[in-house]
């Protein structure tokens, strides 16, 4: 596990330099095993108003969907909620989170955005990097970027996001009802393979599963 911020002494400029290098450490390629063995879902917010941080780890079997483990961390919010930079503030809460589960899933979803955020290390990017595992985001809301083709109203459906000429992830139909996901590669995942994984893990919710439950009252586990 790599360092992931410098102490906090109310300046940024140390964070967007350190943001900038670990981007590069990004990698946009399948380095999950096969089969899936374990899945993750990762939620994180605050609370208090503003003064902790609150992670959710939900681990699954990846076959058959069995909750195997469920964890809930709360810690002090080291530093306030800056734009472009909320990944500083949320990870040590998410990796904490993490520490805890009986075992290191194979692959991680976490309720945020991967590459597809201006400094190409969303959440699920800086948590990838940081802890090796590879990661999608999904979010509910465009951070970057555009799609230049009408996305279909058919559930599992999805076009790319663009941020001008470069790809940086999808907007993904998980169901018909609802408004699209924004999907895209956190860590040692490919751009081409992150919806597929999204919608392999969606039943009948907005959110795959490892997400939905993360993000819901702890689950009965197997």
């Amino acid at each position: 596990m790599i360092s992931t911020a410098p102490q906090w002494q109310g300046d940024s400029a140390a964070l967007r330099e350190l943001q900038a290098s670990l981007a590069e450490e990004v990698e946009l390629r399948d380095r999950f095993p096969q089969p899936l063995r374990s899945i993750a879902g990762f939620a994180v917010g605050s609370g208090d108003d503003g003064a902790t941080v609150r992670a959710v780890a939900v681990l699954m079997d990846a076959e058959t969907l069995a909750v195997l483990d469920h964890r809930t961390v709360r810690r002090p919010a080291s530093m306030p909620a800056l734009p472009g930079l909320r990944s500083f503030r949320e990870l040590p809460a998410l990796l904490d989170a993490l520490a805890m589960l009986r075992r290191a899933p194979d692959l991680a979803f976490i309720n945020g955005h991967g590459f597809a955020h201006p400094q190409r290390l969303g959440i699920a990017a800086h948590f990838g990097v940081a802890s090796g595992l590879p990661s999608i985001g999904v979010a509910t809301s465009t951070l970057v970027g555009e799609a230049r083709m009408a996305l279909h109203e058919m559930r599992g459906a999805f076009t790319p996001l663009r941020d001008g000429p470069k790809q940086i992830g999808w907007l993904l139909r998980s169901r018909a009802d609802c408004a699209p996901l924004v999907v895209s590669p956190g860590h040692r995942v490919a751009m081409a393979a992150a919806p597929e994984l999204v919608m392999r893990f969606t039943t009948s919710h907005r959110l795959p599963e490892p997400l939905r439950l993360a993000e819901t009252p702890a689950p009965r586990m197997a």
